[in-house]
């Protein structure tokens, strides 16, 4: 019997974000805020909405995979990628970060950026950088872990450009004091500097920690 070959074709689609506040040359903090598993860019960028959109203009893209989270009742959701195909998946959303970056680096020539990622964003961003080097000056990890196969030593010039801050809360279910050591290992091991920063919450985005940070570091 012939066994079935597997085949790819790179097409063209359509990809989504959303965004909160007005490009121009008054921005002063550029964000790229990726969301977690199973949300969606629309509801994610909500978490932004305490920003001064006279200084801060937050980019929220939205995972190029769609599904129902609730059997076919509930609304769609979106996620990053799957271990199926995932060197494809990459690929295709790193291609999508490096376009929706460019377009609104040129649209914002003074900005500092930020990038953000929280949940399976955190992955997402990491995966992005160390393949498309985009310049930052602060890289905030929400809840979410390193990913553990990226080789972080080769990029430790470019990470070194800007500041490393990880978030998280201190009831996060999906973050154990074990996820949470190994991760500063991982940090030790890799000579790279970071940031750690908690707060009295659960795994979500919560406004008053990130208002925090944002006060603390951006100066409002």
């Amino acid at each position: 019997m012939t066994e079935p070959r597997g085949h790819s074709l790179l097409v063209e689609r359509t990809a989504h974000y959303y965004t909160l506040g007005e490009a121009g040359g008054h921005v002063q903090y550029l964000w790229i805020a990726c969301h977690g598993y199973g949300q969606l860019a629309r509801k994610f960028i909500r978490k932004f909405d305490f920003l001064d959109t006279n200084k801060h203009l937050v980019l929220a893209p939205e995972g190029l995979s769609k599904f129902y989270w609730q059997g076919f009742s509930g609304d769609p959701v979106a996620s990053w990628m799957t271990r199926e195909n995932r060197l494809d998946e990459i690929r295709d959303y790193a291609a999508f970060l490096s376009q929706l970056y460019k377009k609104y680096t040129g649209l914002c020539p003074d900005a500092r950026i930020v990038l953000f990622g929280f949940s399976q964003g955190v992955a997402t961003q990491l995966r992005w950088m160390l393949q498309d080097f985009p310049v930052f000056d602060y890289l905030l990890l929400y809840a979410g872990s390193l990913p553990e196969d990226l080789d972080y030593r080769s990029g430790l010039t470019y990470l070194e450009q800007g500041a490393i801050h990880l978030l998280y809360g201190e009831q996060d279910e999906f973050i154990s004091s074990e996820a949470l050591s190994r991760m500063e290992r991982m940090l030790r091991d890799n000579a790279l500097e970071a940031r750690v920063h908690s707060f009295p919450g659960r795994h979500q985005v919560d406004r008053k920690a990130l208002g925090a940070w944002v006060v603390e570091h951006l100066a409002g």
